[in-house]
This record gives structure tokens, C-alpha cells and sequence, in this order.
């Protein structure tokens, strides 16, 4: 069983909140390829309103210490 780090609002990779650098963190993955990706699924997806997600996950996602 992998164990995560705690999904918090990234310090280091942020562009506005660091909303995606922290899901960046939290899923292992690289926070330019993780911005590209909620970019492409935000324009290509009707069901996901990215900037309003944005928001949401921006109040919800505590930022890290």
C-alpha cells in the first residue's frame, strides 16, 4: 500500500494558489505536465468547469505549512 502526502495547496509550484502543484504532489506526478492535463480537461470537457472547480478546490484545499 503506497501511502500519500497529505493533498495540501502547493507553496513551491504555484501559478494562482497552488491548487494543481498540490494535486501535483499528492498523485506523484510533475506539476507542468499536471497544469497542461487540467488545462486540456477544462477546455475538451463540457462536465468539468475548470475554473470554477478551480475555485472550489482553492477554499476546500488547506495550504501546506
Amino acid at each position: 500500500m503506497t501511502t500519500h502526502p497529505p493533498l495540501r495547496r502547493s507553496r513551491r509550484d504555484r501559478m494562482i494558489a497552488g491548487v494543481v502543484g498540490g494535486l501535483a504532489d499528492y498523485f506523484g506526478m510533475d506539476p507542468a505536465l499536471a497544469r497542461i492535463l487540467y488545462v486540456l480537461v477544462s477546455i475538451f470537457s463540457a462536465a468539468f468547469p475548470g475554473t470554477l472547480v478551480y475555485i472550489i478546490l482553492w477554499i476546500v484545499i488547506p495550504q501546506e505549512d
